[in-house]
């Protein structure tokens, strides 16, 4: 009888594990497939990192229980997705940040204000952090700063944040693209520098898409001109109501469908959204004749199509220079990088930080990169 229930017991755990095998390698495929059309598997790379630490355990598992050739099983899965592993998790030596710069070293900051936590003047707790911000993007002593979900205002009784961070913080040249006609408040993304800025353009995505768009400067660095590029992509529009679902699920509270129905269907939006938001980048960057460099809030993370399809050949500066899981988002899950600074093979990347303090709901980002031969644009 008792070994009838091994045998059975044995057969349930090789059958879990064959599932979790199966989840993992559909996870693994979540950058190769537009989730116009698979937004159910981009689910399943959302979700990697829990799906990757249960395949971890059923090996260790088999291991423990000393059955070495089933433990093999999940371990080739495991190789099989390294591709995946390899944009999770950075394996660097965590360093210390040296905030005094090479020389011929360019400086890039990336950050999500979330409009600067207070965008009316007041003296309430809001305006306070925003102070805080403005402080600590003085402290970084950056030669260009890409500010995402950026508000200014030309109303008195609101900030005008472009004209102070240009004035006080030292950051002559600006872009952000705004049309002055009748509105008084402006948000979107904006690029700072400290360097001449030769030519900019701006393209905003097509419907059915957030109005977003995205921004470039040229920059004469040096003897050289790069380019620099911003954006953010198409957000869940996540609203109080939404998180509190996600907690009621979390905490398999009364409603479980209606609200899975609700998170999902914002899911499956953004995925989507975002899927064509990144095809349009794609092409843009492909025509550009200068050397790169890319920051963006991309919405997504590493083990998706999103972030593969923007990323391409380019250096992911964190995965060059940073360790561990490198979240960007304070809010829903502790694995979510989804902020990101990219380099092309013209650079090569010198160092890389977050600044974890949390003002906004993400943290801000930076590297140093310098060129590996410069001499002047490309041809």
């Amino acid at each position: 009888m008792a070994s009838k229930f091994r045998n059975i017991t044995k057969r349930i755990l090789i059958f879990v594990t064959i599932g979790v095998v199966v989840f993992y390698l559909l996870a693994c495929l979540a950058p190769s497939l537009n989730p116009a059309g698979w937004w159910m598997i981009s689910l399943l790379g959302l979700g990697f990192p829990i799906i990757l630490l249960v395949l971890l355990l059923t090996i260790a598992g088999w291991l423990i229980l000393a059955k070495p050739r089933i433990a093999l099983i999940p371990g080739v899965a495991l190789l099989l997705g390294y591709k995946s592993i390899l944009v999770f998790f950075a394996f660097h030596m965590p360093g210390e940040f040296h905030y005094k710069k090479d020389p011929g070293a360019l400086r890039v900051v990336s950050w999500n204000v979330a409009r600067f936590v207070e965008m009316k003047r007041n003296n309430n707790k809001g305006s306070q952090t925003r102070l805080l911000m403005l402080d600590m993007i003085k402290q970084q002593d950056a030669d260009v700063v890409c500010l995402q979900e950026f508000f200014h205002s030309l109303d008195p009784r609101y900030y005008d944040n472009l004209f102070y961070i240009r004035d006080s913080l030292g950051y002559p040249y600006t872009f952000f693209s705004h049309d002055v006609d009748g509105d008084n408040h402006f948000t979107g993304s904006v690029i700072f520098s400290r360097y001449p800025i030769l030519d900019s353009g701006l393209i905003r995505y097509p419907r059915p898409t957030l109005p977003e768009a995205l921004l470039h400067v040229d920059v004469k660095f040096n003897n050289d001109t790069i380019r620099v590029y911003t954006t953010h992509l198409q957000s869940l529009q996540f609203k109080p109501v939404d998180y509190q679902r996600i907690s009621e699920i979390k905490g398999m509270e009364d409603s479980l469908l209606t609200n899975s129905k609700a998170i999902f269907g914002k899911l499956r939006k953004g995925f989507t959204n975002r899927s064509i938001q990144a095809d349009l980048i794609s092409t843009v960057r492909d025509d550009c004749p200068y050397p790169i460099v890319f920051c963006a809030d991309l919405n997504d993370v590493p083990t998706s199509y999103t972030y593969f399809r923007v990323k391409s050949d380019m250096q992911d500066a964190f995965l060059k220079k940073g360790f561990g899981v490198g979240r960007t988002f304070t809010g829903i899950s502790p694995t979510l990088r989804i902020d990101y600074i990219f380099a092309s093979n013209d650079f090569s990347v010198k160092q890389f930080t977050r600044v974890v303090k949390n003002y906004s709901d993400h943290y801000m980002i930076l590297a140093d990169v310098a060129l590996k031969n410069p001499r002047g644009a490309k041809p």
